[in-house]
């Protein structure tokens, strides 16, 4: 069996199709996974599924792919699965992941750069890493990441996008087109280098840290508050597509103020640049949460002791009243986008 240091300098060795050589799998699962206090039976050579002993409450399970990019692709799949597990007010615990891997460019090194993505993510959030599969793929042409997330949430504390009310305010934490601005950061390096200088492309990748992408810590503070009636947050389609979902599911009516709305710095530049409408653009990071008008002083109060930036944009109507954006002090339809803004230039 050839040793982890040798087999990591042979990093033009292309894998074939198909399952990953078992000596490179093992040392992939020794290095990278880890094993909780609630992992029965983890995962090992010949293994194919994992055992888990629940704790009391509720578990809740979220699974999600990872297509619009490759670089830390292992970072995106770990926050984007875990996001929706907090939005629910629960804590994100299990993880499971199928990797799929292009046939022509495949090497060690770039498996095991996505293992140690993972890997890291998971423990910065406290979650296991306790199985999955990964392959070799026919006709794909960029690794594509498949999350299984597992949670667990008390009774107490479950929320769902179906609880606002009438009369609620919409608070919105960091802001909009975070996961926008660092995938264009990340896919689009070639042509922003000719017109925006290497500082700015840095920003643009580092916002999936700060402001960051995850929103564990935000639905942590609502959830254990009692103070809130709903929480989603908005992902492909961007703040507008869900904020109709949020609708949708609360079957109610919104208005929402688009002068309140924060977006970053950067992504002022990159709209201008590629003529995308932000409201539109993927939007994980950011938080949408429905509270009483009584509740949401407290709430806020409670996010800037944690430091996290959060504000009220708007406020849940009626649903005869429909879903509009005020622009100017005028009601206007807020824009459906069934197709996000970024894949206009990808």
């Amino acid at each position: 069996m050839l040793s982890w240091a040798i087999t990591m300098t042979m990093k033009t060795e292309l894998l074939q199709p198909g399952k990953l050589p078992l000596d490179l799998l093992h040392r992939l699962l020794t290095r990278y996974t880890h094993k909780g206090k609630d992992i029965i039976v983890g995962p090992s050579i010949g293994i194919d599924a994992t055992v888990i002993r629940p704790g009391k409450g509720y578990i809740i399970a979220k699974t999600d792919p990872i297509t619009f990019v490759a670089e830390d692709i292992g970072f995106y799949a770990i926050n984007i699965n875990a996001n929706d597990i907090a939005t629910m007010g629960g804590i994100p615990k299990w993880f499971l992941v199928s990797i799929l891997l292009p046939e022509k460019d495949t090497t060690p090194e770039m498996v095991r750069r996505i293992f140690s993505q993972i890997s890291t993510a998971c423990k910065e959030l406290g979650i296991s890493l306790c199985g999955g599969h990964t392959e070799v793929t026919f006709h794909i042409d960029r690794p594509i990441v498949i999350g299984q997330m597992l949670g667990t949430v008390k009774k107490n504390e479950l929320v769902t996008a179906g609880g606002a009310r009438i009369g609620d305010h919409i608070i919105l934490t960091k802001g909009i087109a975070i996961e926008a601005v660092s995938i264009i950061g990340r896919e689009k390096v070639e042509e922003l280098s000719q017109h925006f200088p290497e500082s700015f492309i840095r920003h643009c990748k580092k916002s999936i840290k700060k402001p960051g992408l995850s929103v564990l810590r935000e639905a942590r503070i609502a959830a254990r508050s009692g103070l809130v009636h709903a929480m989603h947050d908005p992902t492909e389609g961007g703040l507008a597509t869900g904020l109709h979902e949020l609708a949708l599911a609360s079957r109610v009516g919104i208005e929402v103020d688009e002068d309140t709305i924060p977006l970053l710095p950067e992504w002022m530049e990159l709209s201008r640049f590629f003529n995308l409408d932000p409201l539109g653009a993927i939007a994980s990071g950011a938080l949408l949460i429905t509270a009483s008008p009584g509740n949401t002083e407290k709430l806020l109060r409670r996010f800037k002791r944690a430091g996290i930036m959060a504000g009220v944009i708007g406020k849940i109507v009626s649903k005869r009243k429909g879903i509009k954006i005020i622009r100017n002090g005028k009601a206007y339809p807020l824009p459906l986008y069934e197709r996000d803004e970024i894949t206009k230039i990808f």
